[in-house]
């Protein structure tokens, strides 16, 4: 891994050191001896090399120092710039030599690069231990991200059906409402007809002489519960005429029987309606 930094940034440093060389060589050298030229040339790879030595060995310890950087990318803006200044006094391929003269910079922005890679690098079970937690966080989210869509699902699902019953039973309220009113409609028409109702009274059994029992309509909603009928003491046959007769008789005129049944169950008092109406009939 290391070497996927280092070796493009020795490839550079090696490229460009020639390159300096060779310019230096060829340019200064039709102004005084090749070798005084040669001696420059190595002077400014010389300097740029040394100063990228000991940035490394202060690398390897774990320490760092501003000056030496600073004179390392002096020698490498020297041989820039000696590049570019070469470029400028050619007489041909100017554009070549200028497209080359970023060399140098690059080296040191590679070696730049590699020392930021060092100082960040981890070991191979660091690495292991990050991939494994990120990959359980994956796991988590995506565990997570499955949960909430299947409840979601789940709870859209509820409230269609909920919805569907609802509705199902409000249809039938409603349909059960429509004709119950539509049949208790029809009956209070029938009660309250001139003609309907003199027929059902000639067909109702009069239960005291000389006067005619009133149909009335079925009760429709809460009724209230009766006391179970022959419950506690059963009165006998004559106490029963005696408290018929009594009730019967506290008003003038007399109570009819309907009246006289409710009187007599609010009493207190507690008889079959078979019995009932037998004491009735004999008192009346």
């Amino acid at each position: 891994m290391k070497a996927k930094t280092a070796l493009p940034a020795v490839a550079m440093t090696a490229v460009s050191m020639v390159l300096t060389l060779a310019v230096v060589v060829m340019w200064l050298g039709t102004a005084m001896p090749w070798p005084v030229a040669l001696v420059v040339g190595l002077g400014i790879d010389g300097g740029w090399l040394a100063t990228l030595a000991y940035e490394r060995r202060l690398a390897a310890q774990g320490d760092h120092s501003a000056a030496v950087t600073a004179v390392g990318w002096s020698f490498g803006l020297l041989a820039t710039a000696v590049l570019i200044a070469h470029a400028l006094t050619a007489d041909t391929n100017t554009g070549a030599w200028l497209a080359v003269a970023w060399l140098p910079l690059a080296a040191k922005a590679l070696w730049l690069v590699h020392g930021l890679w060092e100082r960040t690098a981890l070991t191979p079970a660091a690495l292991t231990a990050i991939a494994g937690i990120q990959q359980e966080a994956r796991d988590e989210a995506a565990v997570a991200r499955a949960r909430l869509r299947s409840e979601a699902a789940t709870e859209a699902t509820r409230l269609t059906a909920v919805t569907q019953a609802g509705a199902r039973v409000a249809r039938v309220q409603a349909d059960t409402a429509k004709r119950l009113s539509t049949a208790w409609a029809t009956l209070e028409a029938a009660r309250s007809g001139e003609d309907t109702g003199r027929a059902l009274t000639s067909v109702t059994t009069r239960v005291t002489p000389d006067v005619t029992p009133r149909w009335e309509l079925p009760v429709w909603g809460p009724t209230e519960a009766l006391t179970a009928l022959e419950s506690g003491h059963a009165l006998t046959d004559a106490e029963l005429d005696a408290v018929v007769d009594e009730i019967r008789t506290s008003r003038v005129p007399a109570l009819s029987y309907r009246e006289m049944a409710t009187r007599f169950r609010a009493a207190g008092y507690s008889a079959s309606e078979v019995r009932l109406r037998a004491a009735w009939k004999r008192v009346a």
